[in-house]
């Protein structure tokens, strides 16, 4: 049976890098580093997977502008300093691995620089796995449709073939701009109840269910 899907495109923090709680840290104490006040755990969790410098325009919208490379440059230090010792979700490697090796076309869209995923990917050996990947800082951020449609042009897969997997409602809203179906994941960085309102195919609550929902019905 033909699978639905001949490219799936993964977002990488909260999706399969458990990573969120260490991105809100890193936003907390960057705000620290300046005297700020931090944002509540809600507000710097739902700006994961934005482009940084737009993350933190929303997370902290009473910086002045001209302040925005220090807190960027803050975020970066306490963020780096620590995500050597961040890990995959369990199963997620096997997960990638079992696809890539079932002849899926498999890609990853995210917030990230270039730099950033450049590091995780080398740091989980996932790289060779992906046949394409777009970050925030090359192209137009999340919702924007431009990872998307960038990816499925270089790849040769049309809209109805590809499916988004992604934790956030940026992910979510990103997929439907593109005209692309999404998988939500609800272990990452927003909660369910603000995934179920962007109406994706699915909801998948643990890793395990990802793993069960892709081998099974895409």
């Amino acid at each position: 049976m033909r699978e639905r899907y001949e490219l799936i495109v993964f977002d990488w923090d909260g999706t399969l890098m458990d990573s969120a709680g260490a991105i809100v840290r890193a936003i907390m104490a960057a705000c620290r580093d300046l005297g700020l006040p931090e944002p509540s755990d809600e507000r710097a969790r739902h700006v994961i997977g934005l482009g940084l410098g737009e993350a933190l325009r929303h997370a902290v919208p009473e910086l002045p502008e001209a302040a925005y490379p220090q807190m960027v440059e803050r975020y970066r230090h306490h963020y780096l300093s620590s995500d050597h010792e961040l890990s995959l979700f369990p199963g997620a490697y096997e997960l990638i691995e079992e696809l890539a090796g079932a002849g899926r076309l498999l890609a990853v869209a995210t917030g990230k620089s270039r730099l950033g995923l450049r590091r995780a990917l080398e740091h989980t050996r996932l790289g060779a796995f992906f046949h394409s990947t777009r970050c925030a800082d090359e192209t137009f951020s999340k919702p924007h449709p431009a990872m998307l449609e960038e990816i499925m042009s270089e790849l040769g897969v049309g809209r109805g073939r590809t499916l988004m997997v992604g934790d956030t409602t940026h992910d979510l809203l990103m997929a439907r701009n593109a005209g692309v179906d999404a998988l939500a994941v609800a272990f990452g960085a927003h909660p369910r109840a603000a995934l179920e309102e962007a109406a994706p195919v699915a909801i998948a609550d643990t890793p395990a269910a990802l793993g069960d929902w892709l081998r099974t019905k895409s």
